[in-house]
């Protein structure tokens, strides 16, 4: 098994270090992020910092159409990339000690302590400046409420330890900020108004304008401390309130920063100020009252979330890492929003939508949040179906084709390879309807919204699919499956499967519940659909006994991962592009995600066949690669590859695996360690409508424990080294499955393995 350098110390509820590794400033940046579903930032230093590293704050919904035009424009291409950006810095302080600008990449420091405790959800960090005969020790904590979704607070003390201070403490609302994927330094926001009333400062900015009828954004953020500023001044794009104190040895000063931050997707740009003042004196609490309130908040979201590991600690970080950062980008309260797959830590991706929600979170949510949560996320693309339509369209197509990257419902990605050629992602927005109805017994969603989804889905799956006079089938050209690193391709297995998958469901659900849809289908369509699924082509090797990824994979030069030298990897990072397509090397689980997706089908020894074929070839090179294979490693009984497939999901960006975390996190990925030990140690399967498990232990844990929500009930599971506990929380007795074994499970059962 792979061992990987930690470069933060292990700790099951805190992500710590007392170094400040400069070489990995901007890692550490992006695991130290917070949010709370509504905005967040990256774990920038309050204070001025010269070094390499990359300043970040981002609003929920707040984004802009870039343009993206080239000199081989095709038609059909995106009008725009949409992209997430970087929005006011709210946390930023100019820190002056006798004179000197404090910078940690250049002041002589000492005693540096970094903290991120996942319990509470706070930010800690500390240090003390050596001038010669002057010391100040500076401590710092910073939360994002999830009480208040538009309440921030840092709170900064220093602390002389030796010597006399004159310490100069400049606080900043600073918009002057940019996007690191930007042309050309170009900045994407301008300023509105700028108000000091009573002890506030109010800044407004808007988005400049683009040429695609996008709505512009108007954000107004706010501050007020606990002290009384010697002197407040405006600059363009920033408003300064600055703080002087005289300290002796032994005195210290307790500076705090309330922040408020409204935007015009909730607050019309005339009434920001005005709201913002409102919350300002609805939150007026002192610190430590909105801070615990904010961390009992916290206490409650894990009583359910929580996963815990004994045996191995960098395990036990990882899931919690995990969920945090998950609950810290989405909790399901606005339905307007989806799961960014970087979150508020990074702009890599365009910060949008994409299928991993759908194929991946789904499944967690609906076990860890109120069914509505889901639910939410399913009218999400509800409300954008008039968009797909639009998309499907644009490309000649019939129906409805789901974006691979949106904000609105538009595509905006700018690979043609990926935007036009990945459609799977289609089925997965079908798939999480079957999911969603499957999983919590309730029809109402698929009955009406759900329904149209689908018919319009499958609509596009008819147009886009051609009958082959010569092979006497179906079939799908010119896609690129899961595995990105192949486009182009034909008769992906995945792609035909799940269209062909998504057009039986849609059949299905139509005719049980036609009498209740408001529109009629044509026998003429139906008989197509029908027609489609009975004659799909798939390709497959009876030598092998494997299912093939598309037409000519098995054409490649085929040979394993361990041909590879490891300074070539990541791949992604070393070789060419064309290299890369005409290698046999799978980026991440493809033929593999239908039988995760499809397990109820397929038996255990075909699964081992493709399992032991493909995965010796996946480079995991995707964030969402590795929780498939752990799932379907676990299933197969190779425990030991299943722990090393779960390591690399749960600690991806906690130990840089890709070396690429410090563009920011994979969020939607960090879903895979969940599901990595419930759907993969614990085996836990919902397939029929019934529930099932068949747990094991990986050899290193002592034993694992999780909750999951159930069609109104909450299980609490325990797994041992000699037994596995299942306790029914509330609601009704539930008949489910243990090791093929059938139970009822009134309050508790235990079965001793």
């Amino acid at each position: 098994m792979e061992v990987r350098q930690h470069t933060l110390d292990i700790h099951p509820w805190k992500i710590s270090t007392t170094t400040l590794d400069k070489n990995h400033r901007r890692l550490h940046e992006s695991i130290t992020s917070l949010g709370n579903g509504y905005m967040g930032m990256r774990g920038n230093f309050e204070e001025h910092y010269s070094g390499d590293h990359h300043l970040g704050t981002y609003l929920a919904g707040i984004w802009y159409p870039d343009k993206t035009r080239v000199g081989w424009w095709k038609n059909g291409y995106p009008d725009y990339y949409g992209k997430v950006i970087n929005a006011v810095n709210f946390a930023s302080f100019d820190l002056f000690v006798n004179g000197v600008r404090i910078d940690l990449a250049c002041c002589d420091y000492e005693d540096f302590y970094l903290e991120l405790n996942m319990y509470d959800g706070i930010l800690y960090r500390e240090f003390t400046i050596n001038l010669g005969n002057t010391k100040v020790k500076f401590s710092f904590e910073r939360f994002i409420s999830i009480t208040k979704k538009e309440l921030a607070y840092i709170s900064m003390e220093a602390k002389v330890l030796k010597g006399e201070a004159k310490l100069n403490v400049i606080s900043k609302l600073d918009n002057n900020v940019q996007n690191e994927d930007s042309n050309y330094e170009e900045m994407f926001w301008k300023e509105r108004n700028k108000e000091i009333i009573g002890d506030s400062s109010f800044l407004t900015t808007q988005t400049v304008e683009n040429p695609f009828d996008v709505e512009q954004f108007v954000v107004t953020s706010s501050m007020k401390h606990n002290l009384t500023p010697i002197k407040v001044w405006k600059e363009p794009l920033a408003i300064n309130n600055e703080f002087e104190f005289f300290l002796s040895t032994g005195q210290m000063i307790r500076l705090e920063k309330e922040v408020v931050i409204v935007t015009s997707r909730d607050v019309v740009e005339e009434k920001q100020i005005e709201q913002a003042q409102n919350l300002m004196q609805s939150f007026d609490n002192d610190y430590s009252t909105l801070k615990a309130e904010h961390s009992a908040a916290w206490h409650k979201r894990w009583e359910l979330a929580d996963v815990t590991i004994t045996g191995d600690d960098a395990a036990q970080q990882g899931i919690r890492f995990n969920l945090f950062q998950l609950f810290s980008t989405y909790y399901g309260e606005d339905e307007r929003l989806n799961i960014g797959p970087k979150g508020f830590t990074g702009e890599k991706y365009g910060g949008a939508t994409y299928w991993d929600t759908e194929a991946y979170a789904i499944s967690f949510y609906l076990a860890l949040a109120d069914p509505k949560v889901t639910r939410n996320l399913l009218r999400y693309r509800y409300n954008q179906l008039p968009q797909a339509y639009y998309n499907a369209d644009k490309q000649g197509i019939k129906g409805a084709l789901y974006p691979m990257v949106t904000f609105n419902g538009i595509e905006s990605h700018n690979e043609w390879e990926i935007t036009f050629e990945e459609i799977h992602r289609n089925g997965a927005i079908a798939y999480a309807i079957y999911n969603y109805t499957n999983y919590t017994g309730d029809t109402s969603y698929l009955k009406n919204e759900g329904l149209e989804v689908l018919i319009a889905i499958s609509r596009f799956w008819a147009d886009r699919i051609h009958y082959s006079q010569r092979n006497k089938a179906y079939m799908i050209h010119g896609v690129t499956g899961p595995n990105e690193y192949e486009n182009n391709v034909n008769n992906n297995w995945y792609t035909n499967k799940i269209a062909t998958w998504t057009l039986q469901y849609t059949l299905d659900s139509y005719q049980k519940y036609k009498s209740e849809y408001p529109h009629t289908l044509t026998t003429e369509e139906l008989n197509t659909w029908q027609d489609i699924i009975d004659s799909m082509y798939f390709p497959t090797d009876e030598k092998l006994g494997i299912i093939v990824q598309h037409d000519t994979f098995l054409d490649k030069k085929l040979q394993t991962k361990d041909a590879l030298n490891e300074e070539e990897l990541p791949l992604s990072q070393h070789w060419s592009w064309d290299r890369i397509l005409r290698s046999c090397f799978i980026k991440q689980a493809d033929v593999l995600q239908g039988l995760y997706f499809f397990g109820d089908q397929y038996t255990l020894e075909e699964k081992a066949r493709n399992f032991n074929f493909y995965e010796p070839m996946t480079v995991h090179e995707s964030s969402l690669s590795a929780c498939v294979h752990a799932i379907l490693a676990a299933e197969l009984q190779k425990i030991d590859k299943a722990l090393e497939m779960y390591k690399r999901t749960a600690r991806l960006d906690l130990d840089n695996y890709n070396n690429d975390t410090q563009d920011g996190l994979h969020i939607t990925s960090m879903t895979g360690s969940w599901l990595s030990i419930v759907h993969g140690f614990a085996q836990m399967k919902t397939f029929g409508e019934s529930l099932s498990f068949a747990p094991l232990l990986p050899k290193s844990w002592q034993s694992y424990t999780f909750h999951v929500n159930y069609r109104h009930r909450l299980l609490f599971v325990k797994v041992t080294t000699t037994s596995v506990e299942l306790h029914l929380l509330t609601g009704k007795p539930l008949t489910l499955t243990v090791y093929q074994k059938p139970y009822t499970l009134t309050e508790h059962l235990t079965i001793t393995v």
